[in-house]
């Protein structure tokens, strides 16, 4: 009996010793350097914004933040990386729409599971898309790039660095306007084939796209309303495609059993960050619209809301991942 005592004794000491240690850790929390792990390649919007964000966190917690590519499978394999990682707070990713909403409608397996996987830390930033063209199709607005294709079918091929960029195209294509996808590793690649005139349209994020403005020209965002920075951009929904809206996000994300402690030492730092009136104009010229503020309860409900609205577009639109 005695020895049976002392068991239970031990076994019911031990959620209270996990307690302290993980509230030891977040005393301690951060004592080395943080990743942050991007799904993609250099250059796309996701990273673009984490760069910005990883300098400000560093600032803040007086440790280095880093970032790691780790791009493939169109965010698949960085994503499960970061699944498998140590939950202890110095490995992070910086979910987006198409890791965290999409790919696991598009995909059997993915290597990780988008909910069961994660724990949601802050939702960063809304990226609205862009349909832009080569110069050379001589066509100045959304209306005139639907003629043009209506007009030459089976001709008119679009340049899609991501699944974000998929959706906007089939939900195009629905409307009877014969685009064709031609499908690149990330927005490096697909900027380079528009420029030179490989392929005469282009769908991706104002941020990967914005630098060559003067060089190709952007005929709408594909957000519901015209961008606060960009007011000139007319979005789709104005141009003849009533109630057409896709916007990318970013959220950053903690693997599943990162204690609370610590999520919320990052959660705290990062909305002192994203209220910051130098955060929404540095946004604002990278091409992004700040994500409204959501507590934990709420982010995780919106998460699960946008896994559920792109599953629904994408069984409906037939899309399917190549």
């Amino acid at each position: 009996m005695t020895s049976l005592f002392r068991l239970a004794r031990r076994l019911a000491a031990l959620p209270l010793a996990f307690a302290l240690t993980a509230g030891a850790l977040a005393q301690g929390y951060p004592n080395r350097p943080i990743k942050i792990v991007i799904a993609y390649p250099p250059g796309q919007s996701t990273d673009i914004a984490t760069r910005y964000f990883a300098a400000k966190l560093s600032a803040a917690l007086h440790e280095g933040v880093v970032v790691e590519n780790r791009p493939g499978a169109f965010g698949n394999i960085g994503t499960a990386y970061a699944a498998r990682a140590t939950p202890d707070g110095y490995t992070l990713i910086m979910g987006a729409s198409g890791t965290h909403a999409m790919n696991p409608a598009l995909y059997d397996n993915i290597g990780f599971d988008a909910e069961k996987d994660f724990d949601p830390i802050v939702a960063t930033a809304f990226i609205p898309m862009v349909i832009s063209v080569h110069p050379s199709l001589g066509v100045q607005t959304l209306p005139e790039l639907i003629k043009l294709a209506r007009s030459r079918p089976d001709k008119v091929d679009v340049a899609l660095p991501s699944v974000t960029a998929q959706l906007v195209l089939e939900m195009i294509r629905r409307q009877n306007v014969p685009l064709f996808s031609i499908k690149y590793k990330g927005s490096g690649e697909a900027m380079t084939a528009l420029l030179g005139n490989q392929v005469p349209v282009l769908i991706d994020t104002v941020a990967a796209s914005r630098a060559q403005f003067g060089r190709i020209k952007p005929l709408a965002v594909t957000s519901a309303k015209a961008m606060t920075a960009l007011p000139e951009i007319r979005p789709v929904a104005e141009q003849g495609l009533e109630g057409f809206s896709v916007v990318a996000w970013n959220a950053l994300m903690a693997p599943r059993g990162t204690p609370v402690e610590v999520r919320e030492r990052l959660a705290t730092e990062m909305r002192k960050i994203l209220a910051l009136p130098e955060t929404a104009k540095a946004l604002h010229e990278l091409g992004f619209e700040p994500a409204p503020p959501m507590d934990y309860a709420q982010l995780v409900a919106w998460l699960r809301s946008e896994r559920q609205t792109n599953a629904e577009i994408i069984r409906s639109a037939g899309m399917k991942a190549d």
